[in-house]
């Protein structure tokens, strides 16, 4: 019963936040630097999981060409300069990642 209890207050709590900043998108209005700063968020925030997670898969610096989550990031980098689509970006990143890892053993 106790679980019960502490989903259902996890649910409140999760969609008691969630409503309150749907019912208010488009009636609060940030300033000018406030909406450029937060811009900047979803690149800081996915940088800061995406290198550790690419240079650090194993705890510590690992800068190598035998290192298969460096170099599908980097298969990962060119394809979304050269396509700019996310979708590939994310399919071919994975799949260099699949080959390096486990095709080449790296």
């Amino acid at each position: 019963m106790n679980e019960a209890l502490l989903i259902f207050g996890m649910f409140i709590v999760t969609f008691g936040v969630r409503y309150v900043l749907f019912a208010m998108a488009g009636r609060v209005h940030f300033p000018a630097w406030l909406s450029t700063g937060l811009g900047f968020v979803p690149p800081a925030v996915l940088t800061a999981i995406i290198v550790p997670a690419v240079l650090m898969p194993q705890g510590s610096l690992w800068i190598s060409p035998a290192n298969p989550w460096l170099l599908a990031a980097l298969v990962a980098v060119i394809v979304a300069l050269v396509r700019k689509d996310l979708l590939t970006t994310i399919v071919i990143g994975m799949l260099a990642f699949i080959i390096f890892r486990f095709g080449f053993e790296l």
